[in-house]
């Protein structure tokens, strides 16, 4: 069995499988939280703020920001249309 690797989410370290993808190391650290990713509530970046698939597969010392949008029902229309 291989040694566990170390992966960041919002800040806080996981120790998870080898192979483990973006949606498995936010289900480790939070359940509900991948929940809301997967039904669109927010979105995951990597340390860049560049947003990652959730089916990404995870290297030693990935760091993953999950960023809960702040915009819910319908978008407002352009004012200016």
């Amino acid at each position: 069995m291989s040694a566990p690797i170390r992966v960041f989410v919002n800040a806080t370290p996981l120790e998870v499988p080898p192979g483990t993808d973006v949606r498995g190391a936010i289900h480790a650290h939070d359940p509900e939280m991948e929940q809301a990713v997967t039904a669109g509530r927010a979105l995951v970046t990597d340390a860049r703020g560049i947003e990652v698939s959730l089916d990404a597969p995870l290297a030693p010392g990935s760091i993953l920001r999950v960023i809960v949008r702040a915009r819910r029902g319908q978008p407002d229309t352009d004012a200016d249309a």
